[in-house]
């Protein structure tokens, strides 16, 4: 295969740099802007809310394998394109049902699901394109910088969600993404490579390749231990996505431009957790980094739900945990990200990618019920609580597999 030069992969790559931070930007808007919008135009309760992650995460369950298959087998870049697209259509669709007076919890729902699929389908093609444009001794510093971009996008994207719904509807506000989804797709069409598959694959083989993605992670020692405890973490997690966002305005009574501002906060701590990771990867070693990321941010996440107090000391509260909890859980992901990248082999990172995302989806789903029934029932607090703790002992399976021996660093030798 020829060799590329050094300018053009770094063209390349700064290219899918950049669709990541304006898709990553606009994606925050409307993460936080569709269940705003249910909250505050419609006046949804915590089983809507619940129902709403649920759907979301289902979508992403169910595509999430079959998007796999077809980063695996067909060009990623054009699967890259395709995702962009259909997010700017969903969206755009929103503001239209609102100006026509249509707009109800049933097509904030169809979103959900439409978005969840399409971000899956992106999501998966984007960490198995990621090896196509750059060595493999140079993948943890590239996943470095692309959580980097996902860090200054959980900072300013929060925050303009939240001026946003102060000067204008919520549905109008959610629209802007369409935009950003639209340039990113421009951007990504001009990067040269298409991420094509190895030679001698055909076209997918769902019930195959959905298997094969199952047996793939299960099997690898290393992987196993991740893909459990993302599905320990997406099920306790979903809590979050049901309750975060009643607890913030309903309970503690924050506007929403300080709960853009709360949430503006974890970027900033993922974005020093993109720049310690590859310094704290090569000094400790994935596993153990891993490990102790996963473990303290977590613990972190026992402040949401104690916030109380004024809306001012209770925001503190909150952006303390998003500070502190999304720099450790950035490091884990660059980890772990970096180490499926390296012992993985490049023409079956797709089919891994959907298994991960399928198990952390599905488990979510449940999450997501139970934890906007458990809202209803017990309260908000004490059902983040239990979240809290489950997200935490999520990534024990770490410490008890070969992940946590600092000098079990793997290098892949099957690269392409």
């Amino acid at each position: 295969m020829k060799k590329r030069s050094t300018g053009r992969v770094q063209r390349d790559f700064m290219r899918l740099w950049g669709a990541q931070a304006i898709s990553s930007f606009g994606a925050r808007i409307a993460r936080e802007g569709l269940p705003m919008t249910a909250v505050i135009t419609l006046k949804a309760g915590p089983e809507a809310i619940g129902v709403f992650a649920a759907l979301a995460l289902g979508a992403r369950a169910v595509v999430g394998l079959f998007a796999g298959a077809l980063a695996d087998h067909l060009p990623k870049r054009r699967l890259l394109i395709a995702a962009d697209i259909a997010r700017a259509l969903v969206l755009a669709a929103i503001p239209l049902a609102a100006l026509a007076g249509r707009l109800s919890l049933l097509e904030i729902y169809l979103a959900a699901v439409l978005m969840g699929a399409a971000n899956v389908t992106f999501d998966v093609a984007d960490h198995a394109f990621l090896p196509n444009l750059i060595e493999a001794d140079g993948l943890t510093d590239g996943n470095a910088r692309l959580a980097a971009t996902e860090a200054v996008a959980e900072v300013g994207g929060p925050a303009l969600a939240g001026l946003l719904f102060q000067l204008v509807s919520p549905p109008i506000a959610v629209a802007v993404n369409a935009a950003t989804y639209v340039a990113s797709a421009a951007l990504l069409g001009r990067i040269g490579v298409g991420g094509a598959p190895p030679a001698g694959e055909t076209r997918p083989r769902f019930r195959l390749d959905l298997t094969a993605g199952a047996w793939l992670v299960l099997a690898h020692p290393l992987v196993r231990p991740l893909w459990l405890g993302d599905v320990i973490r997406g099920f306790f997690g979903a809590f979050f996505a049901a309750l975060y966002i009643l607890l913030a305005i309903d309970i503690l009574k924050l506007t929403p431009g300080m709960l853009g501002l709360t949430i503006a906060m974890g970027g900033a701590g993922g974005l020093v957790g993109a720049a310690v990771a590859p310094w704290l990867t090569r000094r400790l070693g994935p596993g153990p980094t891993i490990l102790g990321a996963g473990l303290i941010g977590g613990a972190a996440l026992f402040l949401i739900p104690l916030a109380a107090g004024p809306p001012l000391i209770a925001m503190t509260v909150l952006a303390v945990a998003q500070l502190i909890g999304d720099a450790l859980q950035t490091i884990a992901q660059i980890g772990a990200a970096t180490l499926r990248q390296t012992v993985l082999p490049p023409g079956q990172l797709g089919r891994a990618g959907g298994a991960f995302a399928t198990g952390a989806a599905a488990a979510g789903v449940a999450g997501a019920l139970v934890g906007g029934a458990l809202g209803a029932a017990i309260g908000p607090r004490e059902t983040l609580l239990i979240a809290a703790a489950g997200v935490t002992a999520a990534s024990l399976l770490v410490a008890f597999s070969p992940l946590a021996r600092r000098d079990n660093v793997v290098g892949r030798t099957d690269r392409a």
